[in-house]
Formats: C-alpha cells, structure tokens, sequence
C-alpha cells in the first residue's frame, strides 16, 4: 500500500463539499486518500450520507467517526450558543480522529478543515504527521484572519463607524461595518475567543490549502507569501489549488445531489440565452418574510425573467446563530404577494428550498446571478460565466463582497443590505442593471474573463496545477502530473 493523506472535517456543506472534490482530484493523480468525518450533534452525520459519498467517489474512501462522548458542560447545553456548541464537538472529537489515524499505517500527512483545527496540537504532539489546514475560501479573508489576533487592543470594530475603513496588506480597504459580526463582539465573548483560537492555529499549520487561484487575488497571495505578520513566527506555506467546483469542464459534477434532473433545469431549457435572473441564497440562509415580499414586488416590476429559490422565512432580527433554526420549505403562495405566481407565470419560476445552484449557473439561460456572497457560491458563479449581484447576509460573505464586487469589480451590490429592508425599488434596479446597462455588459466580460483564467489555473503549466504538486512534494509524495 503507498502513502496515504487523510483529510479531516465536519458535516457542513459549504467545508465538505470542497474538502470532498479536494480529496476526488488527489485520488485522481493515484493518491490514497482517505476523509474522516466529526459525527458531531451540531452537524446532521449520518452513515447514509458516508454511504452516498462512497457510491459518488469511489476513489476516495470515507469514514465516519464515533460520536463524540456526552459533555456536561455548558456547550451540551441545548440552549447555549451552536457555534460553541460545535467547536465543543469538534473538540470532543479529536481523541477519535487520533485514533484513526493511528489504524491507517500507510498515513504520510493530513489536512484538517478549518474548523477541525482545534485538534492541531493534539495532533503534532501524538502523532507527529505534517498537519495542514484547509480552508474553503480564499487568501484575502485569510490575510484578515491571520492579522486580526494582533491588532492593537484598542482596535474595536464595534465601535468604529460606518465609513471607516480597515487596512489589511494585499487586500481592498474593509468597512468596518462588513467585518464578520463575531468580531464586533465583545472580546471576552466565548465566540469571540474562539474565534480567534482559530485565527491563532493557522500560524501551526505547515501549509494552508485554499480554493482560490492565483490571478483571482495576486496581492492577497503575494501578502501570504511575504511572510508572517509577526516577525521571527513561522507562516504556513500557501496551496492555491482552486475553483474546486461542481464543474464538468473539472471533471467534477455535482453527483451527491442525486442524477434525477430538477423541474427547474427543464424550464430553463426553454428560456433564450443568458434571459434569466437566478436568486438564490445558500443552503442555510433565508430572508424575513417581509423581505420576501419586497423581493417579488422588484422581480414583477423589473420585467425580466427569473428563477428563484426560496427558503421558509427567518424571524425578523435574527441573527446569526439563531438564522437557521427550524425551517421546513417555503409554503410560497403564503409567503410572496397575492397573485404574483400567476401574474409571473411563464417569465418566472419559484422553487421551495432548494435548486442544483451549480447546475442552473452552468445553464446557458441564466444571464445573473443574485446572491448570498458565500465563497463557494462565488467560484461556482465565475466557472460558469455569470455576472453577480451581491447580499451578503452573515459571517465572512459581507467581507467576501469588498474583496470580489469593490476589489476585483466582480459584481454589483444590492444596496441595504446592513439595513432592515432592501427595498423592491432596489431588487428591479439591480436587475435592469445587471440585465440591460453598459455597466452590466462590462461586468459580464470581466466574469468571463475571471473564467478563463479559472479553466487555466488547472490546465498545463497553470498555477493551480503547479500549486497542487507542490502540496503533494511538500508531503513527500511524488505522482506524475
């Protein structure tokens, strides 16, 4: 048997699914590769899932790892706060995924997810394998995080304006109002340092592997390299090895979602080229009912074409540990304006819950795309071409939003979004815009562009090819590429 990489994460889509399709390209190039899973309570692990996975990519095995043991501490409180709750999880887990570890002879190196990072010292001091991080985004949050536990004290993004803005090296300007909210708490707030627990372990890591690619951020990448931001500290080497998508032209397809073609795939067929707005939020992000209204009144007004996926609504002000809790689908003639499915009916499509996001952004009649901001989203919107119009809701999506809309002029932004309401006077602006403008037409040969420079990052002699080889020489593992 040859040396063999085990990947370590958590059953959350936005870090499995790029973990998993990491895990399918080292397989691909005759790599043993092996993911395990937390089985933790905050996540929904599931042996039926491991059993998905393993009939999807055959090449890469699977394993699920015991449940944690029960803890009696306030983070197995049903009531405290879910973010600690699953680091507490994550924790718990480790001894497990030592343990693993130690039954797979042949391991030469791993690579934890973010979130698993709280398991790095453990893992150096007992069984003494190079341990990387993976981080699903890319380099310009990370400049962020690597920066932020060694701010001054008296730095307080709570506390600073709207307009004022926060300098990091190799990235744009940040609001201070589009930090992460964890970050605007107070610092002795558990989130708050466990948090920065995890901007501290990616100064452990021996090397960072990201799903970016270099032209996307060359000075956010140029900043990673130039070494740590504290002098004489070791800085992890950087592993550009993105877009990991679900993308054909990759090779990759979004197979775990089942091969059964979606109603709305069909109804595309039949829409002209590049007609049709596609919203749609993420797989844990939904809006207030009222929202939703606003969001229908700006489609029906905007004339225009239009595919919607809608979740079941969050209460008004909820924030961001409380947003996801409880949803079933969308009951949609309850929740949109009285008559608006008919009155649309024919220009216009709303599904409950859920559409193959990937699928719909490679369909040729999608002409924009509206979105959440979350990175994945982002990769998959500029592999297929699609212009993007961006709503950043929680955690780091309003920080992805500077760096993709302000910084790489890759989107526009739905004006209030860090207000209570965006208003369907601004749905049917953004939507005329990026549809029938100048400013739109510039916008999508920028994407295009963006997306020619994705589909070369993994071609011969493309950065993220090289970088890829680089991570498997870093490990001692030699494969032809």
């Amino acid at each position: 048997m040859g040396s063999a990489v085990v990947l370590y994460t958590w059953m959350v889509r936005g870090h499995l699914h790029p973990m998993v399709l990491f895990a399918d390209r080292l397989a691909g190039y005759g790599v043993t590769v092996t993911v395990a899973i937390a089985n933790v309570p905050s996540s929904s692990s599931s042996s039926e899932t491991i059993a998905r996975l393993s009939a999807t990519y055959p090449s890469v095995s699977f394993h699920l790892l015991p449940v944690a043991p029960a803890r009696s501490d306030d983070a197995a409180d049903p009531d405290a706060d879910p973010f600690i709750t699953a680091i507490a999880d994550l924790r718990a887990t480790t001894p497990h995924f030592i343990t693993f570890v130690r039954s797979v002879p042949s391991a030469k190196a791993l690579v934890l997810d973010f979130f698993c990072g709280c398991a790095l010292d453990a893992v150096a001091a007992e069984l003494g394998l190079p341990a990387n991080l993976f981080y699903p985004s890319g380099a310009s949050p990370l400049v962020v995080y690597l920066r932020v536990p060694i701010m001054p004290p008296d730095v307080s993004f709570r506390d600073m304006g709207r307009n004022d803005l926060v300098h990091f090296p190799g990235v744009h300007p940040v609001p201070a109002s589009d930090m992460p909210e964890v970050l605007k708490l107070d610092t002795h707030d558990e989130q708050y340092k466990e948090t920065i627990v995890l901007f501290e372990q990616l100064l452990k890591a021996k090397g960072v592997v990201s799903n970016t690619f270099e032209w996307l951020e060359p000075a956010a990448v140029k900043a990673m390299q130039d070494g740590s931001p504290r002098p004489g500290a070791p800085v992890p080497r950087l592993f550009c090895v993105g877009p990991l998508v679900s993308e054909e032209r990759w090779g990759i397809s979004d197979r775990e979602e089942g091969t059964k073609k979606h109603e709305c795939l069909t109804w595309l067929d039949a829409r002209p080229p590049r007609s049709v707005v596609f919203l749609a939020f993420g797989s844990a992000s939904s809006v207030p009912a009222e929202q939703l209204r606003e969001i229908a009144v700006g489609l029906e007004r905007s004339g225009h074409a239009f595919l919607w996926a809608v979740r079941a609504p969050v209460a008004p002000g909820a924030d961001s540990t409380t947003r996801f809790a409880g949803r079933g689908e969308a009951a949609l003639e309850a929740l949109l304006p009285a008559g608006f499915v008919g009155r649309t009916r024919g220009r216009g499509l709303v599904v409950s819950t859920w559409a193959p996001q990937a699928e719909v952004l490679r369909h040729e009649a999608v002409g924009a795309f509206v979105t959440h901001g979350g990175w994945n989203s982002a990769l998959e919107a500029i592999t297929a071409g699609v212009p993007m119009v961006w709503w950043p809701m929680y955690a780091e999506q309003r920080l992805n939003k500077v760096f993709f809309a302000e910084g790489m002029g890759l989107g526009m932004v739905m004006r209030g979004y860090d207000e209570e309401l965006v208003t369907a006077r601004e749905v049917e602006a953004k939507v005329r815009m990026v549809m029938e403008s100048e400013e739109g037409r510039e916008l999508r040969e920028r994407t295009v562009l963006a997306r020619d420079m994705a589909a070369a990052a993994w071609e011969s002699g493309g950065s993220s090819r090289a970088a890829f080889f680089d991570f498997l020489n870093s490990i001692g593992i030699s494969t032809l590429g």
